[in-house]
C-alpha cells in the first residue's frame, strides 16, 4: 500500500464532519485537563508533601466512578449524548475555574483540592461512559477501532503537550495558572459540540425508562465471557499499572533530585510513546482478546524495564516505550468492548470498563503511594510489571479456549443455500 494510501486509512474517521468538529474541541480541551492533573499533583505534594496524599486526591476523583458507574452507564444509554456532554463539560469548567480563583487567592488546603477532586468524579460517572460511546456514534460501525485510537491520539497529544506546558507554567508562575487556563479550554469542546449536527450521528436505538436496568447491564457482561476476560486484564492493569501520577512526580523528585519541569518531562515522554501508539493502533482494522493479552504481556515487560532505567535520559526513553503500550492496551481494551457488546447495552458496557479502569484508582493510587514511600518509586513500576505478567499469563487459557469455541462454531456452521464447494 503506498503512503498516501496509508495515510488515508489511518485518518479515515475524519471523513466524517461531525467527527472533525469533535475532536478539534477535544484536542484543545484535553491539554487543559492534562496541565491540571500535573498541577493538582504538584500542589497536593506541596501542600502535604506525602504520596499517600497525591493517592488519595487522585482517588478520590475517581471514587464516584467505581460506586455509581454502572448507573454513568445506564443515563448514557438512555440520554441524547451530544446534550450530556454539553451539561457534563460545563460543570467541569466551572470547577476548574473555581479552583483556580482559590489558589489564586491563596486559600487552597489540601481539604478543599480533596473536595474539588470529588466534585469532578460525581461529573465523571456521568461523563466517561458517554464520551466514549459517542465516539461510536460520530461514525460507521466499520471505523470503531480508527475512530477510538485517532481519539486516543488526540488524547495523548494532550498528555504530550500539557505536562510539559504545566511544568513551566507552575516553576514559573505557580499551580494557579495551569488550572486558570485549563479553566478556559473547556470553552473548545463545548463550541465543538454546539457545532455537531445531530442529524448526520449514527445514533443506536436509545434504551427506555425501566427497572433494572443496571442489574441488566451486569447479567449482560457475566454472560459473555470475551467481554469478562477483556474486562479482567483491564482491571489488573488499571489497579496496579496505570498510577502514574503517584509513580512520576517521586521519581523526578526522589530518585533524578528535579522539580515540577522534571514531572512534566516525564509525563510529556509518556504522552509521546501514547501518540505512536495510537497512531499505529489507528491503522487495524480489528480487535480482539488475543491482540489484547499481547499488548499486556508488552506493558509488564516494559515497566520492568523503566524499573531498572539509571539515567533521567534513560527514564525518558522507558517512558517513551511505557506509553506505546500503554495506549494500545487501553484503546484495545475499550475497542474489543464495543465490538463485542449489543449497540443497546454500550454505555453500561463502557461504564463497566470504567469503573474498573478509573474506579480501582481509589484503591491503586494509594497502594503504590505506600509502596513508593517504602521501597522508592522504582517499586511502583516493578508492581506494575509483575501483576501485569501475572494476569496475562492467567487469561491465555480462556482466550485459547474463547478462539477455539469459535473456530469449532464455524467449522459445523453449514454454507449457504447454493453456495459452491470449491475442495
Amino acid at each position: 500500500m503506498s503512503l498516501s494510501g496509508s495515510l488515508t486509512r489511518m485518518f479515515r474517521s475524519f471523513k466524517e464532519p461531525n467527527y472533525r468538529r469533535y475532536v478539534s474541541g477535544h484536542a484543545v480541551s484535553i491539554a487543559g485537563t492534562w496541565m491540571q492533573r500535573v498541577a493538582q499533583d504538584w500542589l497536593v505534594l506541596e501542600l502535604t508533601d506525602s504520596a499517600i496524599a497525591v493517592g488519595i486526591a487522585t482517588s478520590l476523583q475517581f471514587l464516584p466512578m467505581l460506586l455509581l458507574g454502572v448507573w454513568g452507564g445506564v443515563i448514557a444509554d438512555r440520554f441524547d449524548r451530544r446534550r450530556l456532554l454539553l451539561k457534563t463539560q460545563a460543570v467541569s469548567a466551572v470547577l476548574a475555574a473555581a479552583l483556580a480563583v482559590c489558589t489564586l487567592a491563596g486559600v487552597a488546603t489540601i481539604e478543599l483540592v480533596y473536595g474539588f477532586a470529588l466534585g469532578l468524579g460525581l461529573v465523571t460517572v456521568v461523563d466517561v461512559p458517554t464520551r466514549q460511546v459517542f465516539i461510536s456514534d460520530l461514525v460507521q460501525e466499520d471505523d470503531f477501532v480508527n475512530a477510538q485510537s485517532l481519539n486516543s491520539t488526540v488524547h495523548n497529544l494532550g498528555r504530550l503537550v500539557g505536562p510539559a506546558v504545566a511544568g513551566l507554567l507552575i516553576a514559573s508562575f505557580g499551580v494557579g495558572v495551569a488550572f486558570s487556563i485549563n479553566a478556559l479550554s473547556f470553552v473548545a469542546v463545548l463550541l465543538a459540540l454546539w457545532r455537531i449536527d445531530p442529524s448526520k450521528l449514527h445514533y443506536t436505538q436509545q434504551s427506555t425508562r425501566g427497572k433494572g436496568q443496571a442489574r441488566d447491564g451486569l447479567r449482560y457482561v457475566w454472560g459473555h465471557p470475551e467481554i469478562r476476560a477483556c474486562l479482567a486484564l483491564v482491571a489488573v492493569v488499571a489497579l496496579l499499572g496505570q498510577n502514574f501520577r503517584v509513580v512520576l512526580p517521586l521519581l523526578a523528585r526522589d530518585t533524578f533530585d528535579g522539580g515540577a519541569e522534571v514531572y512534566g518531562w516525564l509525563t510529556s515522554a509518556l504522552g509521546l510513546g501514547a501518540v505512536v501508539g495510537a497512531l499505529a493502533s489507528a491503522t487495524r482494522v480489528r480487535a480482539s482478546a488475543r491482540s489484547l493479552l499481547v499488548w499486556t504481556l508488552v506493558f509488564g515487560l516494559v515497566n520492568l524495564l523503566s524499573a531498572a532505567t539509571p539515567t533521567l535520559l534513560a527514564a525518558l526513553l522507558a517512558m517513551v516505550a511505557l506509553g506505546i503500550a500503554n495506549i494500545t492496551v487501553n484503546t484495545l481494551g475499550r475497542t474489543v468492548l464495543l465490538l463485542h457488546a449489543d449497540p443497546a447495552m454500550r454505555g453500561r458496557v463502557i461504564a463497566l470498563h470504567g469503573m474498573v479502569f478509573l474506579g480501582s484508582t481509589p484503591f491503586g493510587g494509594p497502594l503504590l503511594g505506600w509502596v513508593c514511600e517504602a521501597w522508592g518509586p522504582r517499586a511502583g513500576f516493578v508492581v506494575a510489571g509483575v501483576s501485569s505478567l501475572l494476569i496475562a499469563l492467567a487469561m491465555l487459557p480462556k482466550v485459547r479456549a474463547l478462539e477455539a469455541g469459535r473456530r469449532d462454531t464455524l467449522m459445523r456452521t453449514p454454507p449457504p443455500p447454493g453456495a459452491v464447494d470449491l475442495t
